[in-house]
């Protein structure tokens, strides 16, 4: 018998670093600092090996490695690619969790493919973000979505503000191309409903309490869908991905290479 042929061998994809845009119009680029001592000391990367480094806003600069020191990686660039935004743009409003939950829920969201994460002060959130705590809390969910980012290979960091009160909320929700209100008692499925290939869709995650009426009634009257997940009961920190999944997959981005982080080649370094 003849020998099967070899599956095609996969190249690993590079890890992934940050730096701001105007260093991606370079021939070289140093890492140091935080960013040096991740890709020298964390990753070990060494001479010759792959690297790829975003501005997290579209623009990638694929590199090679000519030089390592102590927390410090030097890259010569070999091309930039110009990677589109995606459509349709997925924003979930996550209503403020206990604890660490937060950040949790937005690294797992930056990681399925969420581009826009608003913080929402619903009226049952324990959780309060108020005065200088709401800026060292915004902070963190930032933070955790550059590093889950990065952890996934994305071109794109999205994009995390609040908080946010409801009629704010209802207004992002009016100018949507579909908005969609997370409620287990709903009795739509999430994954039955009409998604579009374009435009914003909303995700509304409430607390752990659950949606007050009077705030479920003003979302849906500014057009928010009721729907529910499935026949289980989600963690207000894992519903947001879970929803994000289902529109992501029903809407193609999940099927197009274009919209996965398929990258455009705008110029050789």
């Amino acid at each position: 018998m003849g020998r099967a042929p070899e599956a095609p061998s996969r190249t690993p994809r590079p890890p992934v670093f940050l730096a701001d845009h105007a260093e991606l119009a370079l021939g070289s680029i140093t890492l140091a600092g935080a960013e040096g001592r991740h890709a020298a000391t964390v990753r070990r990367l060494a001479v010759g090996e792959r690297a790829d480094v975003t501005d997290g806003a579209g623009t990638v600069a694929e590199c090679v490695v000519t030089a390592v020191r102590p927390a410090v990686i030097e890259l010569t660039v070999l091309a930039r690619q110009a990677v589109p935004a995606a459509e349709p743009r997925i924003v979930v409003a996550q209503a403020i969790p206990k604890g660490d939950r937060g950040e949790l829920a937005v690294e797992i969201m930056t990681e399925v493919g969420v581009d826009a994460v608003v913080a929402w002060q619903a009226e049952r959130c324990v959780a309060r973000w108020r005065d200088d705590r709401a800026g060292r809390a915004l902070a963190r969910w930032q933070a955790a979505a550059r590093e889950a980012a990065k952890q996934s290979r994305r071109a794109w960091i999205p994009d995390v503000a609040g908080p946010e009160t409801t009629p704010a909320i209802a207004a992002r929700v009016a100018a949507a191309g579909l908005s969609v209100l997370l409620d287990p008692d709903a009795p739509a499925m999430l994954g039955s409903l009409s998604i579009p290939g374009h435009g914003e869709i909303v995700v509304i995650v409430g607390p752990e309490g659950g949606v007050s009426p009077a705030e479920a009634e003003a979302l849906e009257r500014a057009g928010a869908t009721p729907a529910r997940l499935g026949p289980t009961v989600l963690r207000s920190s894992s519903a947001g991905a879970v929803a994000a999944a289902l529109l992501l997959a029903g809407s193609g981005r999940w099927g197009d290479p274009a919209s996965q982080g398929g990258r455009n080649r705008a110029g050789q370094g």
